[in-house]
């Protein structure tokens, strides 16, 4: 229940301020007035529009946008673990340089086209500029319902056009290509069930024993786990294994009897239990230095003179120092040097990094490590993504007569038309277009 404060204004005279209660008890003011009447009108008014949900604090919209985004929306804004680190990437690298002390009732559409010019002219991608506009149009309007403004400064702003590329799908014969050149059996399991099952990074590097029925051969998927910077893990860990996979509904689907054969031997030789996981992390061995035997300097010729306009033999340690010259013959010398000291217990060398992990094959190690060193021996002659091979698997099965739907509802996409997308997507997809064009060609030739 609101009221009239009475009190006395300057010139002596009595003023009344209008005062009522917010939504959270505490005390407000409508204005001030010359009469109890007008005050008692204005804090029954300002209660009408409270009860109506019309209440707005003209504060609030005075805050900067940067304590907003990052004292209220950002804290309070439920995303995924994997979302909010991305959000906050971009929010620190392209929006809040830009926003950061404007007040948040003042930032017009004029202001979000200046910032979306720059962004072109700074060289960003239409694809990170589309990301960076998501993020600002979802600040503004739950800036808009909470009543902080009352304009969305990103309605009606144009962004660049992101281009939508076609899918390239690898071939049969080059996914056989890249599987020979995995050097590792385990890895290569990996690789065959991610082709014949579409599942998600994240999904089948948490796949465990309970999850496959070997009797059946259906996989159930009701996990994923994503790989987070520590900063970002509510416990300060790398991993976090999510109760639910992307499309927040568990799937399962049917894998053939080879592959299950192959799972049932591998699990067993493996002495895997039922909340083991499938793939752990291979063993980190400590890798030995491979040190070539340097060749006769005398055989090898001199330097390009340095500094001084000295020369030394290549394949000395001399020549590496002083020269100075990192030509393969004189790092191999000055390898082999290190090399002596270490076995003579004579240096203590930093050791290699080990990759940090509780089990879980991170992402990034397979890609660098494993899978592209595997694509560029196979001499594909374009880049594959480890990604890609989920594209394959839907779009082989669509090739092959796969129903739409079953397909849909294997890898979990949300919509159909998700799906759609794989259709005549092979090399060869266009094949039959072409043959009945031939036809009608020669038919009208003829």
């Amino acid at each position: 229940m609101g009221y009239a404060k009475k009190r006395t204004g300057k010139d002596g005279k009595p003023r009344y301020t209008a005062c009522y209660l917010d939504l959270r008890g505490q005390l407000r003011s409508a204005g001030t007035f010359n009469t109890k009447r007008d005050a008692d009108q204005a804090w029954q008014r300002a209660e009408v529009k409270q009860s109506e949900g019309r209440v707005g604090d003209p504060r609030r919209g005075r805050q900067p946008f940067g304590t907003y985004v990052e004292e209220t929306w950002l804290p309070n804004h439920v995303m995924e673990p994997r979302t909010r680190e991305t959000y906050q990437y971009n929010l620190n690298a392209h929006i809040l340089p830009w926003f950061r002390k404007m007040r948040m009732a003042e930032i017009m559409l004029a202001d979000v086209r200046e910032w979306v010019t720059d962004q072109v002219d700074r060289g960003l991608g239409p694809n990170v500029i589309d990301k960076n506009m998501t993020i600002l149009s979802a600040i503004f309007t739950t800036a808009l319902n909470d009543q902080i403004t009352f304009l969305h400064a990103c309605r009606g702003v144009k962004i660049p056009e992101v281009p939508k590329k076609p899918l390239q799908i690898i071939t049969p014969e080059q996914f056989d290509l890249i599987y020979g050149k995995l050097n590792d059996s385990v890895l290569q399991l990996l690789v065959e069930l991610d082709i014949e099952s579409g599942m998600r990074w994240g999904e089948l590097t948490e796949l465990r024993p309970r999850d496959i029925n070997l009797n059946t051969g259906i996989v159930t998927v009701s996990r994923a786990v994503v790989e987070l910077n520590p900063k970002d893990h509510p416990t300060g860990g790398r991993f976090l294994v999510q109760q639910y996979p992307k499309d927040k509904e568990y799937r399962r689907f049917k894998v053939s009897n080879q592959m299950v054969d192959k799972l049932r031997e591998y699990i067993h030789a493996k002495g895997l239990g039922p909340d083991d996981l499938l793939f752990p992390m291979p063993e980190q061995n400590e890798p030995k230095a491979r040190v070539e035997p340097p060749e006769d300097p005398d055989t090898l010729g001199l330097t390009e003179p340095n500094a001084k306009g000295r020369q030394y033999r290549h394949g000395t340690i001399t020549a590496y120092s002083m020269a100075p010259c990192h030509c393969q013959h004189c790092k191999g010398a000055y390898a082999a040097y290190r090399a002596k000291r270490r076995a003579a217990g004579k240096d203590n060398p930093r050791k290699r990094r080990r990759r940090d992990t509780d089990g879980h094959i991170p992402g990034d190690w397979f890609r660098k490590q494993i899978w592209h060193p595997a694509v560029e021996a196979a001499g594909i002659g374009r880049r594959v993504r480890v990604h890609d091979l989920r594209h394959a698997h839907a779009s082989w099965l669509l090739a092959g007569g796969a129903d739409l739907q079953v397909v849909k509802e294997r890898l979990g996409h949300g919509s159909i038309a998700t799906t759609q997308r794989y259709l005549h997507t092979l090399p060869t997809a266009d094949e039959t277009a072409l043959n009945a064009l031939a036809r009608v060609r020669g038919r009208r030739a003829g």
